[in-house]
C-alpha cells in the first residue's frame, strides 16, 4: 500500500465502522521530516539486507493460480490513459520485454508461496473490465462505499464482472476529480478484501487513485514534488501523463500485496494484523540500486529524458522495488530479470 512521502508508508489503516478490520494504505513519497531519515519503526525503507525486518508467513493463501485483474473505472477516462494501465497490466507476464522488465520485477513475487510450497502464480492477465463513468456513488468516496462500488460493479444487470474469489482481483481506479476518504493526506491507494454482508463475497481488492489534480507532489512522485521540499526538481515522466504515470507505481504497489497477502493473513512483517507491513511498504520510496532514506535510487531515462526503470510491452515504467524474503533484501528488476 502507499503512505506519506518519500517515507515508507507505515500502512495506513482505517477502522470501517463497528469492524475491527482496517485497510492498508501507501504513499509513494515521505512525509515530512527534520531533514534526517527515521529509524525503521518509523521508516521501512530498506534496500541492504537487515536482521531488522521480520517477514513472516502466517499461513494464509497468496495467489496460486493464474491472476486476473479486473479493473472498474471509476469516473471520466481518456482512452490514452486506460491505455498506459492496461499495457501495464499485460506487461507483467509478458515474455521477450527489454530488460530490466515489468516481468522481472514480477519474479519476486513469485518467490512467495503458501503452506504446502506452491509458489505464487507467474501469470497475471487483464480480465473483464467495468466503466463507471457517471459516478454512480458520487464523487466523494468512503472507505466503504468503495466496496459498494464493487458490489455494482459485480452485481451489474448489464455485463457484470466475474466473481473470482480465489484468483481475481478487482482494481477500483478513480479518476482525478474524485476524492477518497484519506487520499493525498495518509494514502494514494489501499487493498483489502470486501464484506460479505456489503458486496455478498470475499473479494481482494484495491483503490488507485489518479492524484493529477488533487495531490501530484504527493501520489505522483518523483514526476511531481511536495512544494515544502524547495529546490527538488521532478522528473519527465515516461509516458507524458504525470499522474497516470505516477499511479503505475502505486498500482503495481498493491498487485504485488494482494497477490502475497490477499486477505491480510498470510505474508508480512509486524505482531499486529492490522496493520501489516507488507513486501511493497519494506521497500517504499525505492526504485533503483543505491536507494533508501530521501534518495529514489539509480534510475535510467530515455532518449526524450524520461525517467524509468522497467521496460513493459511497448512502454517505460517507473515502479517500486520488491522486497524478497530469500535475501532479506529490497530488490529490483534485474535481480531474478
Amino acid at each position: 500500500m502507499h503512505s506519506l512521502p518519500v517515507i515508507l508508508v507505515l500502512t495506513v489503516l482505517t477502522v470501517f465502522l463497528t469492524s475491527p478490520a482496517q485497510v492498508i494504505g501507501y504513499r509513494p513519497y515521505p512525509p515530512k521530516t527534520n531533514g534526517s531519515d527515521q529509524i525503521f519503526d518509523a521508516s521501512k525503507k530498506f534496500e541492504g539486507s537487515s536482521n531488522l525486518v521480520r517477514l513472516r508467513y502466517h499461513m494464509g493463501p497468496v495467489l496460486t493460480n493464474n491472476i486476473t485483474v479486473h479493473p472498474i473505472w471509476y469516473g471520466t477516462w481518456q482512452k490514452s490513459q486506460k491505455k498506459i494501465i492496461r499495457e501495464f497490466i499485460n506487461s507483467i507476464s509478458a515474455v521477450g520485454s527489454k530488460r530490466p522488465s515489468v516481468s522481472g520485477w514480477w519474479k519476486t513475487v513469485q518467490l512467495y508461496t503458501d503452506q504446502t510450497g506452491s509458489n505464487i502464480s507467474g501469470t497475471v492477465r487483464l480480465g473483464a473490465e467495468k466503466n463507471d463513468r457517471f459516478y454512480s456513488h458520487g464523487k466523494s468516496l468512503t472507505r466503504l462505499s468503495i466496496q459498494s462500488v464493487i458490489k455494482s460493479a459485480v452485481g451489474s444487470r448489464s455485463r457484470p464482472l466475474p466473481v473470482n474469489p480465489k484468483s481475481g482481483l478487482y482494481l477500483l481506479l478513480t479518476a482525478d476529480d474524485v476524492y477518497v476518504q484519506d487520499f493525498c493526506g495518509q494514502v494514494c491507494g489501499f487493498h483489502y478484501f470486501t464484506f460479505p454482508s456489503i458486496v455478498g463475497f470475499t473479494l481482494p481488492y484495491a483503490w488507485v487513485g489518479n492524484s493529477a489534480k488533487l495531490c501530484p507532489g504527493v501520489c505522483a512522485y518523483p514526476f511531481a514534488v511536495p512544494e515544502y521540499i524547495p529546490g527538488l526538481k521532478p522528473v519527465k515522466s515516461p509516458n507524458g501523463d504525470v499522474g497516470v504515470d505516477g499511479m503505475i507505481s502505486v498500482i503495481a504497489h498493491e498487485i504485488a500485496e494482494l497477490a502475497t497477502n490477499p486477505l491480510v493473513n498470510a505474508w508480512y512483517a509486524g505482531p499486529d494484523p492490522v496493520a501489516p507491513v507488507e513486501i511493497a511498504d519494506l521497500c517504499e520510496g525505492i526504485y533503483g540500486t543505491g536507494g533508501g532514506g530521501s534518495y529514489t535510487g539509480q534510475m535510467l531515462n530515455d532518449h526524450t529524458g524520461a525517467t524509468y526503470n522497467v521496460n513493459g510491452i511497448r512502454r517505460r515504467y517507473l515502479i517500486q522495488w520488491l522486497w524478497s524474503h530469500v535475501v532479506s533484501y529490497c530488490t529490483g528488476p534485474n535481480a531474478l530479470d
